[in-house]
């Protein structure tokens, strides 16, 4: 069942047992707020999950933030955007009652670029992230402090829309900020695979026992 908080339409279904974690799953372009939820499951079967729609249409596709063009994004409104989700993870931890400090980020493609936006603006919010295929949003004007903070990157060594480059400088960015940062590669392009999930789901049964 659908709900509204601020700007963004979303789903929320409560953890289980002892489960204190709450995953935000973030959608790539054209997606809503059901697209990742089974993949919330998988990753994570007894975790909350918050799961918002990007309030931003290109073309009818649903997105977080606006581009320019194919990989140069609108830093203007990604900065406000970035903004806007932080409050949004706020306002629903107040909602529904769920650890705040226990939130960790998964996206896909514009939203796990978006993530690592908010990871770069917001130190501090979110525990960790799973970034699928993201790239480097923007360069920070100042030295971050990351220290703590979780994060695993699945990337395609074949992907058409993010370069190696691009991946090895976010995973570098995040570490020198002082995050943890897990970096795994697949023989593969922009898709999602059992692979990548795989990867994630290991690396989140380490998160949840710290």
């Amino acid at each position: 069942m659908t709900a509204t908080i601020g700007p963004y339409v979303h789903v929320y279904t409560p953890p289980s047992g002892n489960d204190r974690h709450t995953l935000l799953m973030l959608h790539g372009t054209g997606g809503d707020e059901t697209d990742l939820l089974a993949l919330g499951k998988m990753l994570a079967p007894t975790a909350g999950l918050l799961s918002p729609r990007g309030n931003v249409l290109e073309n009818g596709a649903a997105r977080f933030f606006r581009r320019l063009a194919e990989g140069v994004f609108d830093l203007p409104d990604l900065h406000q955007r970035t903004r806007d989700l932080a409050a949004f993870v706020r306002d629903a931890a107040a909602r529904y009652g769920f650890d705040a400090g226990r939130v960790i980020a998964v996206g896909f493609s514009n939203g796990a670029n978006i993530a690592a936006s908010m990871l770069l603006s917001h130190p501090g919010l979110l525990q960790g992230a799973v970034l699928f295929r993201a790239m480097v949003p923007f360069q920070p004007a100042e030295r971050l402090d990351l220290t703590g903070t979780l994060v695993f990157i699945g990337a395609g060594r074949a992907d058409p829309l993010v370069a190696p480059a691009s991946t090895e400088a976010l995973a570098a960015m995040l570490r020198d900020a002082g995050a943890d940062v897990t970096l795994t590669w697949q023989p593969v392009g922009h898709n999602l695979t059992n692979a990548d999930v795989a990867a994630a789901q290991e690396w989140l049964q380490a998160t949840e026992t710290e």
